[in-house]
């Protein structure tokens, strides 16, 4: 697992950087009511999403909660006085404190597997009744683009998606919650290229690879071997799912 402490300084540039936040902060506002006046982005980063959030709509208070202390610190930069550091899983905020929350590329990260239904457990307490939640469900399955990586990559060992969208449904449901759309945006300037994912293996961006390993260094061997080494393969597009805080007791919002 990456250190996100580390990985802050460069998190924007090798993530797409301004084009990839504004494609998601434009899809999480498409599923959020226009009436929303509250929201709460749980695993900011730097800021550069919930930041967007916020200019993208009018009269719109935007909070952002990151555990890593150095994302919190870039963070707070974009987002002055409305940045808290924060494990989603025990978040500091009292029940439907926000009218919608959202969590951005973060559970594909969480484990174990009850970690995850514990932030959807945790996310689903901050609304209010009739709220919105929006998360990012199969980040990892986004990345398969079809490419010659792809196909490079497709042997090594899996581990179970713990953002599954079947999965981030049941535990949303489980917690009074009902699906409420989904919507997909494209990774900009995150398309691979044989080099930077070799230097990803290299960092421990794959979970199943570990940095120096053996198996690991054979499938940098391998990617080495592909044509274009500079040339970015097709951006991933990520998938959106939305779910609402029912109302009242008939469940109408």
């Amino acid at each position: 697992m990456l250190d996100y402490d580390k990985e802050a300084e460069r998190y924007d540039a090798s993530r797409g950087g301004e084009p990839r936040a504004a494609a998601a902060a434009e899809a999480v506002l498409g599923l959020v009511p226009g009436g929303v006046r509250s929201l709460l982005d749980v695993a900011c980063g730097t800021g550069i999403v919930p930041r967007r959030l916020a200019a993208g709509r009018d009269g719109l208070r935007v909070t952002g909660v990151d555990l890593a202390s150095a994302m919190v610190r870039q963070a707070a930069v974009r987002l002055p006085g409305a940045v808290v550091r924060a494990d989603g899983r025990r978040l500091p905020f009292r029940d439907g404190e926000f009218d919608a929350v959202s969590s951005v590329w973060l559970l594909h990260l969480v484990e174990p597997a009850a970690d995850v239904r514990g932030i959807v457990a945790e996310c689903a307490r901050m609304l209010r009744p009739g709220g919105v939640y929006v998360t990012t469900v199969d980040k990892a399955a986004a990345h398969n683009v079809g490419s010659d990586i792809d196909a490079v990559l497709a042997s090594r060992p899996r581990s179970a998606a713990r953002d599954e969208a079947a999965l981030v449904e049941s535990y949303a449901v489980a917690c009074g919650l009902v699906p409420a759309g989904q919507a997909r945006f494209p990774g900009r300037g995150q398309g691979r290229s044989p080099r930077r994912t070799i230097a990803d293996l290299r960092r421990g961006w794959f979970v199943t690879l570990p940095p120096g390993e053996p198996l690991a260094e054979r499938f940098a061997e391998r990617l080495a071997r592909l044509p274009d080494q500079d040339r970015p393969r097709p951006d991933p597009w990520f998938t959106l799912r939305a779910f609402r805080k029912p109302a009242g007791p008939s469940g109408d919002a």
